[in-house]
């Protein structure tokens, strides 16, 4: 990419967006901000006791990706999000208008079972199908990319960056 942009990886729970996103981060030479840093401990108390976020629960959460995707325009960033509906994603560019969106996107069976291995995540296995029957994919008319999860972190990590850079071709 030869402007930095701010990148918000996104898709449902157990796709990779915490592995990914540092990894490219790395690859394009610009920080990387952990989305689930930014939830209110209510929102985390919520989703770790299994009952999935509503609406008014994502706001402020999306609000403070927001401000920090703002606080990055022109320097480049990679920060992590669901942004599962087209609604959190258009919140997300209000606040930051330039902001690139890379979907990891995956088969619910490989999602599940990778989110089976993972250790100390407060997101549980059954809010999955919740993830899932949310999703609204991106459209056209969005900035962004779909990248296919299977493989290492590594080879979805080069197949991303490569789909980033192509979009500034």
């Amino acid at each position: 990419m030869s402007t930095p942009h701010v990148v918000v990886v996104m898709g449902v729970a157990g796709t990779g967006k915490t592995t990914i996103g540092p990894l490219l981060a790395d690859a394009l030479g610009v920080p990387y901000a952990e989305g689930d840093d930014f939830h209110p401990p209510a929102n985390i108390a919520k989703m770790s006791a299994g009952t999935p976020l509503d609406d008014d629960d994502r706001w402020p959460w999306l609000d403070a990706i927001g401000q920090w995707a703002h606080g990055r325009h022109g320097l480049g960033g990679v920060v992590s999000s669901s942004a599962l509906k087209r609604a959190y994603r258009d919140r997300l560019r209000a606040a930051a208008p330039d902001a690139l969106f890379l979907h990891l996107t995956g088969d619910r069976e490989l999602i599940e079972r990778r989110m089976t291995g993972r250790k100390g995540h407060f997101m549980p296995t059954k809010l999955l199908d919740s993830q899932f029957a949310t999703l609204q994919p991106l459209e056209e008319d969005e900035a962004g990319v779909a990248v296919d999860v299977s493989g290492s972190p590594e080879d979805i990590t080069e197949r991303a960056a490569a789909a980033l850079r192509a979009l500034d071709a």
